[in-house]
């Protein structure tokens, strides 16, 4: 059993092979916290883990030992105000202005395998075997709100899940103002923070700092999960690095508004807390209602940085995205909005398609502008009807041409925005999340349909359905180009205004499971003006997303190697675009675009009939190679080598399940002159296997992971060979084969 219960005691250890989580029913009836981390022995009675003082000032429960303090004990689900003054999990507003609640244990259930969250991504097992699930049942003896905290500790992984059910079964209403998925408190503030941040085309740069007194917190306000911030953060001691030491990480399976914050008392005693953002959030609960929270993944490790991106590089490629496409490889794409923009017809799409198709590519994606009055940026969004004067017979005759050719077909959607140019804003502008008196802003011109009403996911879903059923379509890229501004719903009372933002979510997510239901064979592809939504929600519904509307390979080396601290390498969309870059109008060459490329799903996003011939023809070996190895790439072990944010070189590498067959991606992004030696220290071969790299030169694989492969160039080479020539933006793939 993964979860031991000493009923006299009321003590929990949840534990696997790698972790161990240990909490008790405190003496006042709260649940408390006692250990997280490294499994350790059980033992029948854990309670020395519970520590009290007597210090000045603190206020004393009543009736408890006064060495018993709310401010200072270490808690599961706690309120703020009743002697706990740091920041609280839940806050719950009563029909008197109270916002005091004392939750008291009540009892506690197992099961085996883990429970689904109506209406909300989570991760799952396909057998109960492979996890055991605690909730523990918590009641506020006044109001009669009852809280279930649910626990899922997976039976062969390093992770714990946790979310927080709120139900009232008291005779009148209340708000749920605050409702965290996650309050842990850590003895100690001796870790360093690590949060991913950026803006539009600089996603998920890592920043990391340490832990000091006070409150470290990252947000988003933006109605999704954002460009500038990403629900996923890590904790790390000072001493870890990549691939050795203590590492947590907590990712929230959400894509709206989130807050994850790291607070640090006078004591050094480290709370973490992590949910849906309580800023313009309020949920009312009539007698019998429930409101259920987002899920948290902890993950831990004590192999560093790496495996901890590992831990959860596999859980969400296994048990979080689903569908047909889950385990299979991705095709490779040909997209055609940075080769047309909203310049195109039937016949130029057709030509981009036939010489993509004689270069390998197998699926062709039509980008925005096919449907109503869509030439520019600024009419047609919410009209979801092919037009014919560009598409004589519509999407169905253009996605049955492009069958004819032997690929598949695509079609890029924006379900959620609206443009006010349009038939759908004319015929219900009431549809667009507005405040009633007020003047809307407009972003990218185009406003954001309320998905909080049923009545306009329907709608919506009707539209989108129809074109899906007519035509021949296997992907869709679903984008989302704005923040939400004016957030009001006029079908709502003012006391449930609070819940707009998340009902819009659950709208969104709503309208996925409709599509993935009713078409179990089309690919989606999440993307929100490009890595503004790319979170653990989006990946249940759509298990790859676009990674960043910036496609500079140099550029790419940091957004991916940044991604890929919580999220697989298979969920990242990477493309060759056209040069100069229409980001950074940087040329870099075409090897270096498609070998940094490589290393996610893999596409193009440019008009192939502009290159040359030379050009096309390395198209094709690109192409080929890709296919050759995306199984190893898509579904390997990843590892991260050499940082792009810490140095001129960067590289990465992925394994084999077998470790018979790896792939390492070496680059430089600006040439030196006259240069010391290098050398890449590869991770996770067998150390007693002989391999063979690029079919020439044999090593063993403690050899290249210890003695290092040597990937020295210009003017610095193994004695005995030519000068090699220096030039920026240089890429060099190594593949390594195990020697019978």
């Amino acid at each position: 059993m993964s979860i031991l219960v000493n009923e006299a005691q009321r003590i929990f250890h949840l534990q696997n092979e790698y972790i161990s989580y240990v909490m008790m029913v405190l003496p006042n009836g709260q649940l408390g916290q006692l250990y997280f981390g490294r499994k350790i022995h059980h033992r029948d009675n854990f309670d020395y883990l519970l520590e009290g003082s007597l210090r000045s000032h603190s206020a004393l429960v009543p009736g408890v030992d006064r060495l018993f303090s709310l401010e200072h004990v270490k808690q599961e689900y706690p309120s703020y105000g009743n002697g706990d003054f740091r920041q609280g999990a839940v806050e719950i507003l009563q029909g008197n202005g109270s916002r005091i609640s004392h939750l008291v244990y009540e009892g506690y259930e197992i099961q085996a395998g883990k429970p689904s969250l109506p209406g909300l991504p989570a991760t799952y097992v396909e057998d109960p075997s492979e996890a055991e699930t605690l909730s523990v049942f918590l009641r506020d003896p006044l109001t009669q709100v009852v809280v279930t905290m649910l626990y899922t500790i997976y039976r062969d992984r390093s992770v714990l899940t946790r979310s927080v059910k709120i139900a009232n079964q008291g005779e009148a209403s209340v708000q749920v103002e605050r409702a965290m998925s996650l309050c842990l408190d850590l003895p100690d503030a001796d870790y360093e923070w690590m949060q991913f941040s950026g803006s539009w085309s600089r996603e998920r740069f890592p920043v990391l700092r340490k832990l000091e007194i006070g409150i470290q917190a990252i947000e988003s306000l933006r109605g999704h999960s954002s460009h500038q911030q990403n629900p996923f953060i890590i904790l790390k001691r000072p001493s870890a690095d990549e691939f050795s030491g203590e590492v947590m990480g907590f990712s929230l399976v959400y894509s709206g508004n989130f807050l994850a914050m790291a607070q640090v008392d006078t004591y050094d005693v480290t709370r973490v807390l992590m949910g849906i953002h309580p800023e313009r959030f309020s949920w009312k609960l009539e007698t019998g209602e429930s409101f259920q929270t987002p899920e948290v993944v902890i993950g831990f490790s004590e192999n560093g940085l790496n495996g901890l991106s590992q831990t959860f590089h596999d859980l969400y490629r296994k048990r979080l995205a689903r569908g047909v496409w889950r385990d299979q490889a991705r095709p490779i794409l040909i997209n055609n909005w940075e080769a047309t923009y909203f310049d195109f017809n039937e016949e130029k799409l057709l030509k981009i398609a036939s010489k993509a198709k004689s270069c390998g590519v197998e699926l062709f994606v039509l980008d925005d502008g096919w449907f109503g009055a869509r030439r520019m940026d600024n009419a047609g969004l919410g009209d979801w009807v092919p037009s014919l004067d560009l598409l004589p017979e519509g999407i169905r005759g253009l996605s049955e041409k492009v069958e004819a050719l032997g690929m598949k077909f695509g079609l890029w959607i924006e379900p959620e925005m609206v443009n006010p140019d349009s038939d759908l804003y004319r015929a219900h502008p009431d549809w667009a999340l507005h405040v009633p008196g007020r003047d809307s802003s407009l972003s990218r011109n185009q406003l954001v349909l309320d998905f909080s009403r049923p009545e306009v996911v329907d709608y919506i879903h009707g539209m989108i359905a129809k074109v899906i059923r007519e035509s021949k379509i296997s992907y869709i890229k679903w984008d989302m180009n704005r923040s939400i501004t004016d957030c009001f719903n006029e079908s709502l009372p003012a006391d449930r205004q609070g819940e707009v933002f998340h009902r819009y979510i659950l709208g969104v997510y709503d309208l996925y499971e409709r599509l993935i239901r009713e078409f179990p064979h089309i690919l989606f592809e999440s993307c929100a003006g490009g890595g503004a939504r790319f979170d653990a929600g989006m990946l249940y519904y759509a298990p790859q997303a676009w990674t960043s509307d910036d496609t500079d390979a140099m550029e790419r080396l940091k957004i991916q190697y940044g991604t890929s601290y919580g999220y697989p390498i298979v969920s990242m969309g990477s493309h060759v675009s056209a040069v100069p870059n229409h980001q950074v109008n940087r040329i870099t060459p075409l090897k270096t675009r498609a070998e940094v490329a490589y290393f996610g799903t893999y596409g193009y996003e440019l008009d192939l009939n502009k290159l040359t011939e030379e050009e096309q023809e390395e198209v094709r070996c690109y192409t080929q190679f890709m296919k050759d190895h995306r199984e190893l790439i898509q579904f390997g072990t990843f590892y991260r080598l050499q940082s792009p944010f810490e140095k001129n070189e960067a590289a990465w590498m992925v394994v084999s399940e077998d470790r018979k067959e790896a792939l390492v991606g070496s680059y430089r992004q600006l040439a030196k002159v006259n240069i010391g030696f290098s050398r890449l220290y590869l991770q996770g071969l067998d150390p007693d296997q002989l391999y063979e790299v690029d079919g020439q030169d044999r090593y063993y694989g403690d050899e290249l992971m210890n003695a290092g492969l040597i990937t020295s160039d210009a003017s610095s080479c193994k004695v005995g060979e030519d000068v090699k020539p220096a030039y920026d933006f240089a890429s060099r793939i190594y593949r390594i084969k195990a020697v019978d």
